[in-house]
């Protein structure tokens, strides 16, 4: 039982660093897992990882129950009542970290990986830097059972592999405890960088004067004024949606606002503008609502990010209408409603 407690302690402390990390795990995503006698000790879904060490984040998962379901063609995502009296209720990625066979698994929505995995050239590329290491290329499918048991279709008795790209989505590590696990994700990252193009500057005199008169400001994150000023990025951001927390948070049942310079005028007020979190003035820059949350702020952040590290030729694949549905469609909402309740209550700072 103490060696258990050890291990958990340094999964929470895995995980603290993990989500203190934005170029890792952006405000709830990403997820974390130990299996420890029988049991699959998870990241509880819409839990941020950066609140490892303040918070009860973890729900414990009996691995058979997880198995027996699974052969039936079931999800399996229990709630679980914490020490501190709150529901909690397991990821949806649950099964695929059972499947795994490593004791230590780490799930992570790195940037450096979905500007490769967002490429439908990107398996060539890995290829090569992720040469030496037993890695897996995932096409897209979605997050829960499908994912799993594409990942289950790769493990074989001979070959188990402990790196997986996941198209459109992100990277899986594992390992046999905390510490190779995060050795391996170090090796994988250095191997994966990509530096950001460096955008033109924005107008900051024009920004502040329409801030200083509305409901939108400036936001303290200078690299989410790419989406005006950098010509690269205003092309792959109009071509669609490269992961689902795009949809789920930026792009969902709402129209972007877009304008130049010339007219650069504040949407009027209504109910319907108040759902817009940003407002891409083209060449000039980006303001946000006054009204943007934690949670939308990060993923604007992690948008960027990875269309700065997308060349111009690169050869992007998008989520199709059908996929972007289906995931709108499983439970969106809901985890979204988690991930901003679970939000820390600070002032935004984006």
């Amino acid at each position: 039982m103490v060696m258990n407690e050890a291990e958990i302690a340094a999964l929470l402390d895995l995980s603290a660093r993990l989500g203190d990390n934005s170029l890792l795990v952006q405000a709830s995503t990403g997820n974390t897992s130990i299996k420890l006698d029988g049991t699959l000790w998870i990241k509880a879904s819409g839990k941020w990882l950066a609140d490892a060490r303040q918070q009860e984040i973890l729900v414990p998962v009996p691995l058979s129950e997880v198995q027996a379901h699974m052969r039936r063609g079931n999800d399996f995502l229990p709630a679980y009542c914490g020490r501190s009296g709150v529901l909690l209720k397991s990821s949806i990625e649950t099964a695929m970290h059972a499947v795994l066979p490593h004791r230590v698994v780490i799930h992570v929505h790195s940037i450096s990986a979905i500007a490769w995995a967002v490429r439908s050239d990107g398996p060539a590329h890995l290829k090569e830097r992720l040469a030496g290491l037993n890695w897996q290329w995932i096409p897209y499918v979605p997050s829960g059972l499908p994912l799993a048991r594409e990942i289950e279709k790769r493990l074989l008795p001979s070959v188990c592999p402990s790196v997986f790209v996941l198209a459109n989505h992100g990277l899986v590590i594992s390992g046999d405890t905390c510490g190779a696990s995060e050795a391996l994700l170090r090796d994988v990252e250095d191997r994966l960088a990509i530096v950001p193009r460096r955008a033109p500057e924005p107008d900051c005199a024009l920004l502040t004067a329409i801030a200083t008169r509305s409901r939108w400001r400036v936001p303290t994150d200078r690299a989410m004024h790419a989406l005006a000023t950098d010509s690269i990025c205003q092309r792959l951001h109009a071509g669609g949606v490269l992961f689902p927390c795009q949809a789920m948070f930026l792009e969902s049942e709402r129209t972007v606002f877009r304008s130049n310079a010339r007219s650069a005028k504040a949407p009027r007020r209504s109910r319907r503008d108040d759902s817009l979190p940003f407002w891409i003035i083209d060449g000039s820059g980006v303001l946000i609502s006054e009204s943007i949350s934690r949670t939308e702020c990060a993923m604007l952040s992690a948008l960027v990010q990875v269309l700065q590290r997308l060349d111009q030729s690169a050869p992007v694949r998008y989520l199709t209408r059908s996929e972007i549905e289906n995931f709108m469609r499983s439970g969106s909402r809901r985890y979204r409603a988690l991930a901003e309740a679970n939000c820390p209550q600070t002032a935004v700072s984006a």
